[in-house]
């Protein structure tokens, strides 16, 4: 059996594409062929064809494997890329009978993170993915798997190559999931030094190659990787900026979904997705060239709610307006909230009209909370009574005020910090009655008789 090596940059690919029970979708087709550029290759045929189910054997029909093989050949193609999850048996048999390496959807996605990959973390989640996928493909197409071990003091039953290399994956996952905990634990450790000045969280998801880095990089003047490419950024960037009116916020650039996107890669990419699950407010960004936006749409809220990050509000982003000779607006509801915002993160129009939408929707988040105000920070309770959040007022015997106000998380968060203020109870976030200490991961309150900021 011939032995395969690893994909290079610049090999001659056929594409193979089936519509199970619908005929080929040429947009399915074509991002396909976009994910095999991403990758590398070189498409120099597409075969595409249709069946009610697939085959056990080949995932096609024997008929159409065969043409397969016969256009492999004729366009001297080095590598098959199939649109579609094979199974370990199917691949094998692909390339028993094609004679040529063959990688299904998920293989191609995931040989593409291995070359995007630029942290240490991200590299190391790539690696673990790569692993867990490929350990169920070990008997495809190396022959010395199938060889003995042998030599003096090593004859008789011994391993097999083939297990010995099961058994060196299976040490290295347990050596690569340690590391990666390890990590975890220190990224969660820096969340939680964020959540002790807290400042609320954007993070801006969407469909691949949308132009949340553009975006990113245009509104926070970050050093963002930009390409037009799919998956172009794998790893978290995080910076933060101010909106208008003062608003410090945290913004995060995550990974780009995709349809079909391998289970294993959002397992993976914990990391990057904990930037939008925990996130105040997320920023779907759209490309509103696409025609088949919509579908996207479904497909990245599939994912939201697939990590838990459904229930997070959002603001839909529709980028790319230039391709469609659309001014910058405004979408909003009956209510008069924005629910959508229409931008060229390129060319740099419409982002005002973002940061002002954005803005007022950190500052409607607002809770009814009790605190309580000594003497020395009375200037801010005429601050509260100035914007008119102060619903009730209660003087203590040690010369306090005890406020009942109702602020946005921001104003709160704010308050939190500031010295000679309390926060006794906020309404709706799991805070006890009593007085907070600086322990609650809501807010952090400064001690009533300290004049010193809480850290």
């Amino acid at each position: 059996m011939k032995s395969f090596e690893r994909p290079r940059t610049g090999e001659r690919a056929v594409l193979v594409r089936l519509g199970l029970g619908t005929p080929v979708d040429t947009e399915d087709l074509q991002e396909f062929r976009a994910l095999a550029t991403s990758a590398g290759a070189i498409p120099v045929a597409t075969v595409t064809g249709r069946r009610d189910r697939p085959d056990s054997r080949y995932f096609m029909g024997s008929g159409k494997a065969e043409e397969l093989r016969d256009v492999a050949v004729a366009n001297e193609a080095e590598v098959v890329l199939v649109d579609h999850a094979l199974t370990p048996s199917q691949e094998r048999n692909l390339e028993k009978l094609t004679g040529r390496r063959v990688l299904d959807r998920s293989g191609l996605i995931l040989d593409i993170f291995a070359q995007r990959a630029r942290s240490f973390e991200g590299k190391l989640q790539v690696e673990l993915a790569q692993l867990k996928h490929i350990s169920t493909r070990l008997v495809r197409g190396w022959t010395h798997l199938e060889r003995q071990k042998g030599g003096i003091g090593m004859r008789g039953p011994g391993e097999t190559q083939l297990e010995t290399d099961r058994r060196l994956i299976g040490q290295r996952v347990k050596v690569l999931t340690k590391r990666l905990e390890k990590i975890t634990q220190q990224r969660d450790t820096g969340r939680q030094a964020r959540a002790e000045i807290p400042v609320p969280s954007l993070a801006l998801v969407g469909y691949t190659n949308a132009g949340k880095s553009t975006l990113f990089r245009s509104w926070t003047g970050a050093d963002a990787y930009v390409a037009d490419q799919l998956f172009a950024t794998l790893d978290p960037t995080v910076r933060r900026l101010t909106l208008p009116g003062g608003t410090l916020v945290v913004a995060a650039d995550t990974v780009g979904f995709i349809r079909e996107l391998p289970h294993e890669l959002v397992a993976a990419f914990q990391s990057t997705l904990t930037e939008a699950r925990e996130a105040t407010l997320l920023l779907h960004v759209i490309d509103a060239s696409d025609p088949r936006r919509e579908e996207h749409i479904a497909q990245v809220d599939g994912v939201l709610a697939e990590i838990g990050a459904d229930r997070i509000p959002q603001i839909l982003v529709y980028n790319k307006i230039d391709r469609l000779e659309l001014e910058p607006r405004i979408d909003r509801n009956a209510d008069g909230q924005a629910t959508a915002v229409w931008i060229s993160a390129q060319n740099g129009l419409g982002l005002d009209l973002l940061a002002q939408v954005v803005a007022q929707r950190l500052t409607r988040f607002a809770r009814k909370a009790r605190i309580r105000i000594q003497p020395a920070a009375g200037a801010v309770r005429s601050r509260l009574y100035a914007a008119k959040a102060v619903r009730e007022e209660h003087a203590a015997d040690d010369g306090s005020i005890e406020l009942a106000v109702e602020l946005p998380d921001v104003e709160l968060m704010t308050l939190a910090r500031t010295a000679g203020v309390q926060i006794l109870h906020v309404e709706g976030a799991d805070m006890p009655h009593a007085p907070c200490d600086t322990g609650t991961s809501y807010l952090q309150s400064t001690p009533v008789s300290g004049p010193k900021h809480a850290s």
